[in-house]
């Protein structure tokens, strides 16, 4: 029997011990009931201090009396305040174990919540659906690789001869910009002085003399 049941009776051998909530209740009227305590010393001994200060010098030994008094009260005031603190610290205590109860009991819920839900599964049949959605996840990515392929047709072309016709093709547009821009540029006039003689050139020097001014006629009007 522990020392409170030798103290205040355990309600008898069959007698149902106290919930932490009752107990913790019971604490925090004690803790009140010693707080009102407190407050009455405390002002008992505000008063015989008083009383004290006014018989100082008029009557000595009610001063005394007084005195003695005061340190009773204030005697009394130490020890409430310890045994504060010792309740205080058991409520706390008292606090943390029916939250600690609580959480574990919520835990032990969870858990068998969980081993009910997992009554209905099978490790082996969880692997034999994760590889098949793997498979499954696989053979449309392959799926989708040859939807996005180009489809030719069974038609193949040499790379090589479409680019040669593509250069072909922006060279005969090049050459037909050139003889637009030629056309629409105007000749320059004939100068009315004589132009001053130069050696005789060959056919094919002054073909190619034309040729240049020609061209750079038409990079001007460009």
């Amino acid at each position: 029997m522990s020392l409170f049941g030798k103290l205040f009776g355990s309600g008898g051998k069959g007698g149902k011990a106290p919930t932490a909530q009752e107990a913790i209740q019971r604490l925090r009227e004690t803790e009140e009931m010693l707080t009102k305590k407190q407050e009455f010393l405390e002002k008992k001994i505000d008063q015989e201090l008083l009383t004290a200060k006014k018989n100082g010098t008029k009557n000595k030994r009610a001063a005394l009396q007084a005195l003695k008094r005061k340190k009773r009260f204030q005697k009394q005031l130490d020890q409430i305040d310890g045994t504060l603190s010792t309740i205080e610290f058991q409520r706390e205590a008292l606090e943390n174990a029916n939250t600690n109860t609580e959480v574990l009991k919520n835990m032990g819920f969870a858990a068998e919540a969980m081993k009910h839900a997992h009554d209905n599964m099978d490790i082996d049949k969880v692997d034999d659906l994760m590889q098949e959605i793997t498979e499954q996840q696989e053979l449309a990515q392959e799926i989708s690789d040859s939807i996005s392929k180009p489809v030719g047709f069974g038609e193949e072309f040499d790379e090589d001869d479409l680019l040669a016709e593509l250069e072909e093709l922006e060279q005969e547009e090049l050459d037909k910009n050139l003889l637009d821009i030629t056309e629409n540029v105007p000749l320059p006039s004939v100068p009315s002085s004589s132009l001053p003689s130069r050696p005789a050139k060959k056919k094919e020097e002054e073909d190619e003399d034309d040729m240049k001014d020609l061209e750079r006629w038409a990079m001007e009007a460009m």
